[in-house]
């Protein structure tokens, strides 16, 4: 009898244990994005939040929530999981029974807010969807609102268009009134001269030219527009689109007699409202000027509301970005031998502590090196362009400012140290290393395009054949980190005395230890060496010369082969991964 009694006890308790897991097993939590804060992308009245991380609910009441704010500058986006009896931001979630995350305008003193709700759907609070009468994807005033608005603004525009015309027939009879023999006044935005001999008055487009002749050194300032009213710009086509702007060709007009030159507009949506503000920054440096630095003229801010757009307008190159015209061109020695040359200039420039007229500079890190943020200037020349990752070297700047900067660039380019994302923040030379190692895939690119290597293949990018045409930050660290991969040079190319020579400094540029590369100011003295009578053999293959010319700023000799030396604990910080 205690025997059966033990038995049913065990047994009972067994049944009870199973009982209980399966209920622990079919509990059902949401599985959400989870970003404190992320800058959303939106098309339409439709947003993602762009956020990296997700997490399942702890407790299976949770919902997914996402909490948009707006204010005068920029956008950005909360994502969480939250209890909906609970108050998020002294605000109650409702709405939240349905898959889709549809936001509603809530009341708040921190400027526009909006929340929604959702459940059943994995991540579902990653695609925010907005009235459909919104106006693109912000409500901004109501029905009742509107027309009080419109009649309190009626009378300041109508002075405003009364002065306008005012003026303008002002200017006009002051224009017809002046002597013949007077010399055209000339206006703020005409700061970047046109050669007299190539002005094309008959409706020709004219291309913004550094012609030598401005009142300002080509080499020694930047040409920037101080004047505060924008300028008279027709947008013609969309000639590139980039992760954070579309790069426009248009027509600056100086006068009502059809002269205009030719310029590229960059124009940066609301949302990317940080990235413009970055390369305006590192554009309106004085110093920034370059023969191999994309000429900038002015930024401006234009329209209001979800509406606004930010312009950078620069100089603009009809023939493209390197990667287009690598891929219908084949490069002679002497056209890869300047055109790289240009590159290496432009980079050594950056890196640079001084102007080349001698003036202290703030040493600029690209971090976005590629061949597409390269555009032809000629056939021989070519200019940096797309600063919007670029990064001041400023010494008044913390390490944790510098970790706050985050890992970024392309994957196919970056360096070994950023793909692993342990970078020396306290050697600000960390980040010009990195551009070194981009700055060699790009010559390499140029030198698999240069008809001296025996077969010409058609363009690829750098590691083309091992990885998809966009790949991610973990195929590239498989890659370059694990099997210490690097693009093939193959032994053909080694037979013409230049080639030999550009290969061996590429190959020392993209060292998997950074302190083993060359700088940038290194690898333009060996381009300007090549340059000189000594070295003239070595541009018409003579086998004379087979040794690279020496040079003084490498810092170690090169480590490929050997396992990299890691960085000690205090000087290295792990950077923050942005995919």
């Amino acid at each position: 009898m205690g025997c059966w009694t033990f038995s049913a006890a065990t047994s009972a308790l067994i049944v009870s244990c199973y009982v209980h897991s399966l209920a622990f097993t079919n509990i059902k939590t949401n599985f959400c994005k989870w970003c404190d804060s992320s800058s959303p992308r939106c098309e339409n009245n439709v947003c993602t939040s762009n956020c990296n991380f997700s997490s399942f609910c702890a407790m299976s009441e949770e919902i997914c929530v996402a909490v948009w704010k707006q204010d005068n500058e920029s956008v950005s986006v909360r994502t969480l999981c939250h209890h909906p009896q609970e108050t998020l931001e002294n605000i109650m979630v409702s709405n939240y029974s349905t898959t889709q995350c549809v936001m509603v305008q809530q009341s708040s003193d921190e400027g526009t807010v909006y929340i929604c709700g959702c459940v059943e759907d994995h991540e579902c609070n990653d695609m925010l969807v907005f009235d459909k009468h919104s106006n693109g994807y912000l409500k901004l005033q109501s029905k009742e609102v509107i027309p009080v608005v419109v009649i309190s603004l009626l009378p300041p525009v109508l002075v405003a268009i009364i002065s306008t015309l005012a003026f303008y027939l002002y200017r006009t009879r002051h224009q017809n009134k002046q002597p013949k023999d007077w010399p055209p006044k000339r206006t703020h935005y005409q700061s970047l001269d046109l050669p007299k001999n190539n002005t094309d008055y008959n409706g020709k487009p004219l291309t913004i030219m550094d012609d030598g002749h401005s009142d300002v050194s080509s080499t020694c300032a930047n040409n920037i527009n101080h004047n505060t009213e924008l300028l008279p710009i027709e947008l013609d086509t969309v000639v590139g689109k980039g992760r954070f702007a579309d790069v426009w060709r248009a027509r600056l007009n100086h006068n009502a007699s059809g002269q205009y030159e030719t310029v590229a507009v960059k124009i940066f949506p609301s949302v990317e409202y940080s990235s413009w503000k970055n390369e305006r920054k590192i554009f309106s440096d004085i110093n920034l000027k370059h023969e191999s630095v994309l000429q900038f003229l002015t930024a401006e801010e234009r329209g209001t509301g979800p509406q606004k757009q930010y312009w950078l307008i620069t100089a603009y190159h009809s023939l493209g970005n390197l990667q287009d015209y690598l891929t219908s061109h084949v490069l002679t020695w002497r056209e890869l031998h300047s055109v790289a040359g240009s590159v290496v200039r432009g980079v050594a420039h950056l890196h640079s502590d001084y102007t080349a007229c001698g003036a202290p500079k703030i040493p600029i890190a690209h971090r976005d090196l590629k061949s597409t943020n390269i555009v032809m200037k000629s056939k021989t020349e070519c200019v940096l362009c797309d600063f919007g990752l670029a990064l001041r070297l400023d010494l008044s700047l913390t390490v944790d400012d510098f970790a706050n900067s985050g890992q970024v660039g392309t994957a196919r380019y970056m360096a070994p140290e950023v793909l692993e994302s342990r970078v020396n923040l306290e050697d600000l030379e960390s980040f010009k290393q990195m551009d070194v190692y981009s700055m060699a895939l790009v010559l390499w690119e140029m030198a698999s395009r240069c008809d001296v290597i025996g077969d010409v293949k058609g363009y690829e990018p750098p590691f083309g054949s091992k990885v998809c045409e966009q790949p991610c930050v973990e195929s590239m660290r498989d890659l370059v980190l694990r099997d210490r991969g690097r693009p093939d040079i193959p032994s053909s190319w080694l037979v013409h005395q230049g080639m030999k020579f550009l290969c061996s400094t590429i190959v020392e540029c993209w060292d998997h230890d950074p302190e083993a590369r060359l700088t940038a100011h290194c690898v333009e003295e060996r381009f300007n060496s090549m340059g000189q009578e000594g070295y003239e053999d070595i541009l018409n293959n003579n086998n004379q010369h087979t040794s690279s010319p020496a040079c003084p700023e490498l810092r170690k000799p090169s480590s490929s082969a050997q396992e990299p030396k890691p960085l000690e604990d205090k000087a290295a910080v792990r950077l923050v991964t942005e995919v």
